[in-house]
């Protein structure tokens, strides 16, 4: 199987361009062996529209209780019972649905989701709105015209959502009606790839990662920025070389937040005052995931690495999954979760990084990360394909 290098992929990505393979930029991929150690159970699948496609929408499912929500890019959500699938309502979030089946069918081209909380659910899309839906009955509650693309998922805390938007702006936006509350600006480069930083909430800050390669925290209850710091520093002589996007969710956990960039970090920070604790040189626009002391990364080639979370010291890497563009991954009790292009979903030893199952889901593949859900995994295809799975 021929696969586009990760660095076109890339480039496809900053350029917001459709990219087609050559001879040049092609490389065989093939699967390493592995003997599974156990087969991965399907508990139920379900479907949602037509998904996202080939389309940059980082829609990734959200869990509450015995709910999960989903959506697809056109438009349509869903809220599916978490133990059978059962789908408990759905709403289409077109502003003029198509009436006819021969009439124009528009895309709500949703994006940046989907955020739980307060009672609602939260969408954002590349049409530079930010939906709310009532969780329990799917009415929309309230409807917001933002000024840019929203293409991450929002935050909440402190009373307030917040949406970091591909203009540059960040915006505390009223949970109930949508009343924006501050607006932040940021300074976003020429080029940039296609994604952004999800916001972070916490000790009375909003934490984010920018397109030049900082990280920086604002006060919640006015916008003032509190501290910024680089995560990533832009080197070499070409505009490409030079993109140092902090594309990832920043991860706090106590006194520290952690954040990775492209082409640059992985930074352990002060969550008080933004002093650096370490520095390691990895590269990745995923976001990471912190599971007790051990912080798990997929850095922009596929390779899969575990990290001591108080000093960065590398505890083991797999390199098996190169090339392949992997999902972040997910921690699922003994075991880390990735899933791939194809819609292959890997299981690693989380001790030790060795591969111990893999289990063929649609082939359009896997384009968010697994969603842990009490005992299950919520998996989700590009073509909309929903899963659930047992974790062993």
């Amino acid at each position: 199987m021929k696969k586009l290098s990760m660095a076109t992929l890339a480039l496809c990505m900053a350029s917001l361009l459709g990219c087609s393979s050559s001879d040049d930029d092609e490389e065989e991929l093939v699967l390493p062996q592995i003997t599974n150690q156990f087969e991965t159970q399907i508990v139920w699948q379900e479907s949602v529209g037509s998904g996202v496609e080939h389309y940059f929408s980082r829609l990734t499912p959200a869990v509450y209780q015995d709910m999960v929500f989903v959506a697809e890019r056109y438009g349509k959500v869903k809220a599916l019972n978490a133990d059978t699938g059962k789908t408990l309502w759905e709403t289409d979030t077109r502003k003029s649905p198509a009436f006819w089946p021969w009439e124009d069918n528009d895309s709500a081209k949703l994006s940046g989701g989907i955020l739980q909380a307060y009672g609602n659910i939260y969408i954002g899309s590349e049409h530079g709105e930010v939906i709310a839906i009532n969780r329990d009955s799917g009415e929309i509650v309230w409807r917001k015209n933002v000024p840019g693309e929203a293409l991450s998922s929002p935050a909440a805390g402190d009373g307030l959502i917040y949406v970091n938007l591909g203009s540059g702006k960040l915006l505390a936006l009223h949970p109930d009606t949508g009343e924006e509350r501050w607006r932040h600006e940021q300074e976003v480069p020429a080029l940039t790839l296609r994604g952004l930083s999800s916001p972070t909430s916490a000790n009375g800050g909003v934490l984010f990662g920018e397109e030049s390669g900082k990280l920086s925290v604002l006060i919640a209850e006015n916008g003032y920025s509190a501290w910024s710091v680089d995560v990533a520093l832009a080197k070499g002589s070409s505009e490409f070389e030079r993109l140092v996007d902090v594309d990832t969710k920043p991860v706090v956990s106590g006194a520290l937040v952690y954040a990775i960039g492209y082409n640059g970090n992985l930074a352990a920070v002060d969550v008080r005052n933004g002093n650096v604790v370490w520095k390691r040189e990895y590269s990745s626009y995923r976001d990471l995931t912190i599971d007790l002391n051990i912080i798990y990364i997929v850095d922009s080639d596929g390779v899969i690495y575990a990290l001591d979370k108080e000093s960065g010291i590398e505890r083991w890497s797999q390199p098996a999954l190169r090339g392949w563009y992997l999902t972040a991954p997910t921690v699922a009790g003994n075991y880390i979760v990735v899933g791939d292009q194809e819609g292959n979903l890997h299981w690693l030893d989380k001790q030790s990084g060795q591969l111990v199952s893999r289990e063929s889901f649609d082939s359009s593949g896997f384009f968010t990360e697994p969603v842990k859900a009490d005992d299950r995994l919520i998996l989700y295809t590009r073509d909309g394909e929903v899963s659930a799975v047992k974790i062993p």
